[in-house]
């Protein structure tokens, strides 16, 4: 028996099989409760329009909804001499109930098989990723307010520069990730089209509702053209590695401050201990590996749109074995950043700041624009005032006066740390998970 769905009477070639499968066994894993779930709307649309009666349908659901606590449970295997999840499926269907398990490929193809597949993947993998950037959202907003009297050097060309503050670092990051969000939103929103129906690219003469299986699978849109449904394939994956790649910016930028903030010529901030590492030969040192791998994983993903970008750049329409390249690349990649995030919100959350920072008079001449604002204000001009200021600090005159006062929105005295949570709630709030949710309970549970 062929565990092919398109191999007739030649078997291929043991060493050409292997090159063009590639890595789709491994990764297929990832893909398998999706599959069931958009094969479990493809069945109930087909019986709705006379392709499966009432009792076929029951059946099939019946065993479906086994494969799929096989895949929730982590015990869904794709056998060695089987191609893909997709045969699998099949497979494992037709073995327990005979013909009636060939009957639920009619009116689609591989193609758009595993287009739904990857759409459903990317909906729910971007919701664990937008809950975990909500957590440190949150865990950098404590902290911004925690700190937020204790005063930090800002630097601009890595010179001590003017006054900042530790809550307005930490509620940087925060509102950093709002903008990430906006990207994750319009990722999702991407994603969440239905592209069932769209067959190879070229619709069916069956008389397919599109229109139901999107409901089925609560989506919040179908891609109508079938042609352009699978021309979205790379390019919907470029989009949401692109929002990933946001959200990996903000975190790498993070890790290098940290890591210079944890070093001893600074010593801003102390990482928790179980957080560092030791070395081999130093018996004082205390390593911030975690972010430095964070750092370094997360340029990676930064990379990523590019590489999707490289194989699918030059392809024409319709479809092409390139784009499986893409989702060996695509697929891995939030596990890699719901990872880098789980020991961000680890570490921020148990981070300490080093509150007596100003006493070391290193850091006297950031103080030296509030001077030169404080006698503008008395009625020197500004130019003099900044001249006057600059001759007592290269003469070792200057004493700086720390007691600052900065009222404006979104400054040392003024976070604006509640409307910065305001926005991020209503981005989130945008993105209709519970409609999703809603739908896949639904027709799970049934």
């Amino acid at each position: 028996m062929a565990n092919k769905l398109w191999e007739k009477s030649v078997e291929v070639n043991k060493e050409i099989d292997r090159f063009t499968v590639g890595r789709d066994r491994e990764l297929d894993l990832y893909l398998a409760k999706y599959d069931v779930m958009g094969s479990m709307a493809h069945i109930t649309m087909l019986e709705s329009i006379g392709l499966l009666q009432r009792d076929e349908l029951a059946k099939l659901l019946d065993e479906m909804r086994k494969i799929y606590q096989l895949a929730e449970r982590g015990e869904f295997k794709i056998e060695d001499d089987v191609e893909d999840v997709h045969s699998q499926v099949e497979l494992m269907l037709t073995r327990a109930l005979g013909e009636l398990g060939k009957k639920i490929h009619s009116g689609r193809s591989r193609n758009d098989q595993v287009l739904v597949d990857l759409k459903l993947f990317t909906r729910d993998r971007l919701r664990h990723i937008v809950e975990k950037v909500v957590r440190l959202f949150h865990e950098l907003q404590r902290q911004s307010e925690r700190y937020k009297n204790i005063l930090m050097p800002g630097y601009t060309h890595l010179q001590v520069a003017m006054p900042s503050s530790f809550g307005l670092w930490f509620g940087a990051y925060a509102e950093s990730l709002t903008d990430d969000m906006l990207f994750l939103q319009a990722a999702y929103r991407m994603a969440n089209r239905n592209p069932l129906g769209s067959a190879a690219g070229y619709g069916s003469s069956f008389p397919l509702n599109r229109t139901m299986t999107t409901e089925l699978l609560g989506f919040g849109s179908m891609n109508y053209n079938v042609v352009y449904a699978q021309m979205g394939r790379g390019k919907t994956e470029r989009n949401v590695a692109s929002a990933l790649a946001g959200v990996a910016g903000t975190l790498a930028k993070m890790a290098f401050d940290a890591c210079l903030f944890n070093s001893q010529n600074f010593g801003f901030v102390r990482l928790p201990a179980e957080c560092t590492t030791g070395s081999s030969i130093m018996p004082h040192k205390k390593n911030p590996d975690v972010f430095e791998v964070m750092r370094a994983k997360c340029n990676k993903l930064q990379g990523l749109p590019a590489q999707i970008l490289l194989i699918m750049n030059n392809l024409p329409s319709g479809y092409f074995r390139d784009l499986q390249v893409i989702k060996e690349l695509f697929v891995p990649a939030f596990d890699e950043l719901e990872d880098c995030l789980d020991m961000a919100i680890y570490i921020v959350e148990r981070m300490e700041v080093n509150e007596q920072l100003l006493s070391d008079p290193r850091y006297d001449a950031m103080f030296s624009v509030e001077e030169v604002n404080r006698r503008v204000l008395e009625g020197t001009p500004f130019r003099d005032a900044y001249k006057q200021v600059g001759l007592e600090i290269e003469a070792g005159n200057y004493a700086p006066n720390k007691n600052i006062r900065h009222t404006h929105e979104g400054s040392i005295g003024n976070l604006c740390n509640e409307q910065v949570a305001a926005l991020m709630q209503q981005i989130v709030d945008g993105f209709g998970f519970e409609q999703t949710r809603a739908a896949e309970q639904k027709l799970i549970i049934g």
